[in-house]
């Protein structure tokens, strides 16, 4: 009896050993904490631009995985929906949560106007959606190449992909 209780025991643990997969650590990238999906104003002196509208900005790693992000205006061929047309890598500052791009061309085919972020900053938990959710907030100063001198702010919240959020 004992050997046999013995050797059931053996035959499932080697059994439960055996399925046991060794999974490797894929780990994130280091904009991690600074990607998102966002519901974003594009406004000049306080006030928004487009009356009330909201359009989608993204920010992202780069392939680098390096000290930048892309900030990108996410403009959709399907929606047409956008702030201004631009996408730039910033510079970035993963332990403050902040990013800055100096007179940086944007990659946006046929529109390569320059554009300059000050003051670009992901606010974690400061934020909230148009329900109330509580989510992360993105705030920033830009300034565009074919419009010299006027300083808009683009300020909005993180997107939770709740339909009674989306714009």
């Amino acid at each position: 009896m004992v050997k046999k209780l013995f050797t059931i025991l053996t035959i499932t643990i080697v059994l439960f050993s055996s399925c046991k997969k060794e999974l490797p650590d894929v780990g994130g990238t280091v904009a991690e904490r600074m990607a998102n999906e966002w519901w974003a104003q594009l406004k000049l002196n306080g006030t928004d631009v487009y009356g009330g509208y909201y359009a989608k900005i993204w920010t992202y790693n780069t392939a680098a995985n390096a000290n930048e992000i892309w900030v990108d205006d996410a403009k959709t061929a399907s929606t047409g929906n956008y702030l201004w047309d631009f996408k730039v890598k910033a510079t970035a500052d993963f332990n403050n949560l902040t990013f800055t791009a100096n007179n940086v061309a944007s990659v946006v085919p046929g529109y390569g106007i320059k554009v300059k972020i000050t003051d670009g900053k992901v606010l974690p938990g400061l934020g909230h959606s148009k329900t109330g959710n509580k989510t992360d907030s993105i705030y920033m100063k830009v300034e565009f190449e074919d419009d010299p001198g006027t300083i808009y702010t683009i300020e909005g919240h993180g997107r939770t992909m709740f339909i009674e959020d989306e714009y």
